[in-house]
């Protein structure tokens, strides 16, 4: 048994006073409405209808049940219309949140291409490198770079992050070019510590199967990206950044790359949202959006193929 398609059924025979009439309205055969009344009845087992041979009336139970019926069946229509024009251009205001770098660096340029296709959608970009608890926070979903904490939230891989060392020319003239991850147990380094955690991050690097892991001396640790690049661009002491935001500044003579022929470990880039049983057409269309502009963008594209996905993650 179709249960919608009886719920209607018992509906419109109650509005019409009978079976014949709402057989009729309904271009069904009359044996096929009662077929249904009757598989109603016995799956709630309860009678929703008194039955003789010139009325049909409504028990107790029956107008209790009519009047749910009423309201699933109209919430149920309404779904349906607002999911046919939402996928013709889903609209409404939309809410993300993204790393300050990231989004001022890659995301917010490329946001005319996003408004072009969907236009209806208002969206607010919080911009910080703190975490926040999207639940708590309203947020509709997240952009976040790193190892993924919160396993109750949906996660789509779009990208990954690169990495290069870099030091100013004032601090290299000062203290020397290090040749050799080693050699930076001499220099002072600039440490990035979680927001989340405190915890400072460690420096990898990796070339030909050797890796090397660094805690590195440091004046200074900051949690905040453009911060941390400021305070290499002031001569602080060495910094591992993104790619993203040192190859422009390397470009200007304004950084200069160290160890190049070392290699440090990708960040995995996700999109990140609330567990929610239907995602709304907005961010489906935002987190898509995402996956493609990461995707082509040399400075987040998966550079390899097979690259690891963890198991927990989801498309949406």
């Amino acid at each position: 048994m179709n249960k919608l398609q009886a719920m209607e059924v018992f509906i419109q025979v109650v509005d019409a006073g009978g079976f014949t009439r709402a057989a009729e309205n309904m271009q069904l055969p009359k044996a096929t409405v009662s077929t249904l009344i009757q598989s109603l009845e016995t799956s709630l087992s309860v009678k929703l209808l008194n039955r003789t041979t010139r009325h049909v009336s409504i028990t107790s139970d029956g107008a209790a049940y009519y009047e749910r019926c009423v309201r699933i069946l109209s919430d149920v229509r309404e779904a349906e219309e607002s999911l046919s024009r939402t996928r013709l251009s889903p609209s409404g205001r939309l809410r993300v949140d993204a790393p300050t770098a990231l989004a001022s660096e890659l995301l917010i340029p490329a946001l005319p291409d996003f408004f072009a296709r969907y236009p209806d959608i208002v969206l607010e970009l919080g911009c910080s490198d703190r975490p926040v608890d999207l639940i708590e926070e309203g947020v509709d979903c997240a952009v976040r770079g790193g190892e993924l904490g919160d396993l109750n939230l949906i996660a789509r891989r779009v990208g990954q992050l690169h990495f290069m060392t870099c030091a100013s020319p004032a601090y290299l003239a000062q203290h020397g070019t290090p040749t050799h991850p080693n050699d930076l147990t001499a220099h002072h380094g600039v440490n990035f510590f979680s927001a989340k955690t405190g915890k400072t991050f460690e420096w990898d690097f990796t070339r030909d199967g050797e890796r090397i892991q660094i805690a590195m001396n440091c004046h200074i640790a900051l949690n905040d990206s453009n911060a941390y690049t400021a305070a290499g661009l002031a001569g602080l002491g060495v910094i591992q950044m993104t790619h993203f935001m040192l190859e422009p500044l390397k470009q200007q003579g304004k950084m200069i790359e160290l160890l190049e022929d070392w290699h440090s470990d990708p960040l995995p880039i996700h999109v990140i949202y609330p567990p929610n049983r239907h995602l709304s057409a907005k961010v489906r269309v935002f987190v898509e959006w995402v996956a493609d502009m990461f995707s082509t963008h040399p400075a987040t594209q998966l550079k390899n193929k097979h690259a690891h996905i963890n198991p927990t993650e989801a498309q949406p």
